[in-house]
Parts: C-alpha cells; structure tokens; sequence
C-alpha cells in the first residue's frame, strides 16, 4: 500500500522549471533512496513535500489524505518529519530542549519521555549530552540529534536529506545502521536523499534517479547497482 504517492510534479524558481513530471511512489514500511547529481532538484523536492515550496502542479497524497494544500504545521502531525540537510538544529538549545521540541509535532505527547528513551538507545552518546547547546556538538553528533528530534515526532515517514554531508566515514556507517534499525523496529518508512548514490542504494530497497529535474531512472537497489551507467555515472566505476 502507497503510503506516498506523487504525480506530474511541477516546481519552478521564477521561470525556471526545477522538478519537472516528478512522479514516484513509496510504500509502507519502505526504504526508498532518491539520488542524483548536485543541483539535480532532490532538496527541491522535500521542501515540497514538507510544504516549504507549492507546485505549479501536480499531486501528492500521503497516507491516503491529498496533502498539497495542507500547511507544514499539519503534515507534520499527519506523519511526515524530516532530517534537512546541514541538521539545522536550534543552536542555542540544549540537545534535550532540541528533542522535547520535537515531540510537540507528535500527535499524542504521552509519549515523550519513552520516546526520548527510544533515542538515547539508538544514540547513547546524547545521553551525556543533552544538556550541551547543540551548536557545541560535533557535526556527527549534530546529525544524531536532528535524527532524534525527528523522531520525537513519532513520524509514519522520514525524509532524510544528504545524512552523510561532512561526516566521517565511522559516522555515516554508524547512522545508517540507525536508520536500518528505525526502519525494521518502528516500521518507520523512509525516504533518504542522497548524493553519495553507492551509500544511498545500499541502504534503500529500491531508488529513484534524479537528473535535470527528471526522474530518468527507477528500480530495485540491486539492479540500480549493477547498471553501467549508473556505475559510470555516480559511482566512477567503468
């Protein structure tokens, strides 16, 4: 069952189309990578998801509701958080204040406190962390708090935008088993926008390739992978 379904999406800058007949699905419980070259349009593409950017046209329904006149504020209680890129964490807030702010998306605050436990399991570093400002972590341990005030949301989808910019090798292998893990034990389904395609495809079970604006490309992971010219394209193997 679709929990996301786009079609014939249109985005502009001024004259300028970004995304360009964007269509794609994910389903529940899915892990989707959507990959591409810089500039390719896949932030473009979140933001309008999460309400930042209106299409010119084109549809979007997620949990079976239309959401393309639905505010942020409310497609964030419907189920849809996000990790944007750069973390963009309140950086005169303790990572504690930064994970409770998260759960005021969430649609039953009861469960706050277990929540902010489910997190420190997954990142037990936070836990002598949280009462540092977040703008004294480190870029690491900045991306493991804006995982964790996504979470705090309890989102039914998390749109996860470049989770490896600047972070180093240990970090990143480090995170994508995290996001394995809230995939396999919350059914959190997730969509990861990555530029590293190799990293992005390894984690996901199917992908969509983004280019120009264009989606040119879709299939299993394991396919993608074996493609020639994704190999020579994105990954430098020939």
């Amino acid at each position: 069952m679709s929990l996301l379904s786009v079609e014939k999406l249109v985005v502009s800058y001024g004259d300028s189309q970004v995304l360009v007949d964007v269509g794609f699905d994910l389903h529940e419980g899915e892990i989707v990578a959507l990959v591409g070259a810089n500039g390719a349009g896949k932030t473009t593409l979140l933001r309008t998801l999460t309400g930042l950017m209106a299409p010119r046209s084109g549809s979007m329904v997620f949990a079976g509701r239309p959401i393309l006149n639905v505010p942020p504020y409310k497609r964030a209680r419907l189920g849809l958080a996000m990790v944007p890129e750069g973390r963009r964490l309140f950086q005169g807030l303790t990572v504690r204040q930064n994970l409770e702010l998260g759960s005021r998306a969430a649609p039953d605050q009861s469960y706050k406190t277990g929540d902010i436990e489910f997190v420190f399991g997954l990142f037990p570093e936070l836990v002598r962390l949280q009462g540092r400002l977040s703008g004294l972590l480190s870029g690491g341990e900045q991306q493991m708090c804006a995982i964790g005030r996504a979470l705090m949301a309890r989102p039914k989808m998390l749109l996860i935008d470049e989770m490896s910019l600047g972070l180093a090798p240990v970090i990143v292998e480090r995170i994508a088993g995290v996001i394995r893990t809230i995939n396999s034990d919350r059914g959190v389904s997730i969509l990861l926008v990555e530029q590293d395609v190799g990293l992005a495809l390894d984690i996901a079970t199917r992908g969509y390739v983004l280019d120009t604006g264009r989606i040119i490309i879709d299939g299993p992971s394991k396919d993608l992978l074996l493609r020639d010219d994704i190999r020579t394209a994105y990954l430098g193997l020939h």
